[in-house]
């Protein structure tokens, strides 16, 4: 996900249905410019060489039923779009994608691949400073709390193992360790912090870590990008 304001405007951005190593490209209607998703960057187009990035934002991937006990207020875009569209569950058959989604294999082969982890095995992935990293969500379920620097950049991942939800936060030198409540975690001095969509927030209320930029992908769709990728637990050393 990205902020629509790009050097000073607010963008307004559609799908090309073209792919670039199996991920897609968006467009934006001003200039026409093609944008990878993976990276914010413009890839063909007036501004393929120009220094313009879009900004990353947060997001989280769970289920609609975790997120709308959190959020009852949320608003949801209306499914009655005037479009023959079948806007069903991704998981239940009849919908657009669910032979892709219950499938191991993919459409479209990239350039590299590296068979640590299955093609289809769903990563968080980040990067900062350069430097990328993948979690691997099987991992998590181990591991829900996970302190760490990237590049710099000290951070804590919180992990849902119910809804599948990972989310990002800055560390600000503490140490946490998981709860028997998965939206709770303990810092080093046994304060309670809550894990929310706007950032990591102390019992008390007087400290607050904010949301870091990171996205749930398929495995083969990172390391087609970042075939030096580090991964949770090992380095990736393996790409073809």
């Amino acid at each position: 996900m990205y902020d629509a304001e790009l050097d000073g405007e607010v963008q307004r951005i559609g799908t090309s249905g073209f792919l670039y190593q199996s991920n897609k490209l968006m467009y934006d209607s001003g200039t026409r410019t093609l944008w990878h998703s993976l990276t914010g960057e413009p890839v063909i187009g007036e501004l393929a060489f120009s220094d313009l990035r879009f900004t990353k934002l947060p997001l989280t991937l769970t289920t609609w039923g975790d997120w709308l006990e959190k959020n009852p207020e949320t608003k949801v875009l209306d499914i009655d779009t005037g479009f023959d569209r079948n806007y069903r569950n991704l998981n239940k058959r009849g919908s657009a994608y669910y032979d892709y989604f219950n499938s191991p294999d993919w459409m479209f082969p990239t350039f590299h691949t590296n068979e640590v982890l299955g093609l289809k095995d769903r990563v968080l992935a980040l990067v900062f400073d350069d430097f990328p990293k993948a979690y691997a969500l099987e991992a998590l379920q181990e591991s829900p709390v996970v302190n760490d620097t990237v590049g710099g950049q000290e951070l804590v991942i919180t992990f849902n193992p119910i809804p599948e939800a990972a989310r990002l936060y800055e560390r600000g030198g503490h140490d946490f360790l998981p709860t028997q409540d998965p939206d709770v975690v303990l810092d080093e001095d046994g304060a309670e912090w809550r894990v929310e969509e706007t950032g990591l927030v102390k019992s008390d209320g007087t400290e607050t870590l904010i949301r870091l930029p990171g996205h749930v992908s398929y495995w083969f769709g990172w390391v087609a990008f970042h075939p030096d990728t580090e991964l949770f637990g090992e380095i990736v050393t393996g790409a073809e």
